[in-house]
């Protein structure tokens, strides 16, 4: 006896970028492979961006960049980004929405694609994946290899409340600054769904990209260091099992001072990252 074959929704992923060709080319490689590049739709934060060269079909408008203060461009993207997705609700089914170093993966266990899993499973109006923030270990791990796949090339993950963000949505409801939660609403952590995030994957990045921002943020990163490639330096991961553990918690404990956020009473997991998702080709 055969199996039914899984219907498709249409599925969209949306994004912003600013000087982030290398995570924007990845993002786009990722989800272009998984729902097809004619369903991307990608906002360039400066007239005067590039292009990636692997664009294809996907949707690019350029818009003139301001500079603001953080909380007020944060509320300002996010903003245009709520406004695009609620308007292609009205030609798909689901919608991604995420920062370009951000990566919503299915489990490879379950043997599905990331379409066939969103496609099947019953999603309330948003869902989640669990957060992993991938950090450089300095003390066992080289400088990126940027001709190579990241998790070919990183080990470690910190089990991270600030990146189980409700990316999938499948109704016009409005996002949070950064994506990271639903206003008015609470959310659900599936079983089988990961977001990774590679904003601190590499030291020598940040440094770059601190040096280009003024001499006042370089001096803070070497001063302070990055707080996760920090974290995944110093602590011993723990077993896989925290990823369940993680998942439980945080679809129980919310933070006092955000209700519609997930929490995870303080605790620092450092976790090694399960081998098999070396398959998602990141």
């Amino acid at each position: 006896m055969t199996q039914n074959k899984i219907r498709l929704k249409k599925i969209a992923a949306i994004t912003m970028a600013r000087n982030d060709e290398f995570f924007l080319t990845r993002w786009i490689k990722y989800y272009g492979d998984a729902i097809g590049t004619e369903n991307l739709y990608i906002y360039l934060d400066g007239l005067n961006q590039k292009v990636p060269k692997n664009v294809g079909a996907a949707h690019i408008k350029k818009l003139p960049h301001t500079d603001m203060p953080r909380t007020i461009g944060d509320k300002y993207r996010i903003g245009l980004m709520n406004k695009l997705s609620n308007e292609l609700l009205n030609q798909y089914d689901i919608i991604i929405g995420c920062d370009c170093d951000e990566f919503l993966v299915v489990d490879p266990a379950t043997k599905k694609t990331l379409a066939e899993y969103l496609s099947e499973i019953k999603i309330k109006n948003t869902v989640s994946g669990l957060g992993l923030d991938i950090g450089q270990n300095i003390r066992t791990e080289q400088t990126l290899d940027k001709r190579a796949p990241i998790l070919s090339q990183r080990e470690y993950a910190l089990l991270s409340t600030r990146y189980t963000k409700p990316v999938v949505k499948t109704a016009p409801l409005d996002w949070g600054r950064g994506f990271h939660s639903i206003s008015g609403h609470n959310f659900h952590i599936d079983k089988n769904l990961y977001l990774l995030h590679f904003g601190a994957v590499d030291m020598q990045m940040l440094v770059h990209k601190a040096a280009a921002r003024g001499a006042d943020w370089l001096a803070h990163l070497q001063r302070r260091g990055n707080g996760t490639i920090n974290t995944v330096t110093r602590h011993k991961p723990h077993g896989q099992k925290w990823l369940h553990w993680a998942r439980v918690i945080q679809t129980f404990a919310r933070p006092i001072y955000a209700p519609d956020k997930p929490g995870m009473f303080g605790l620092k997991r450092v976790v090694k990252i399960p081998p098999r998702f070396k398959k998602s080709g990141i």
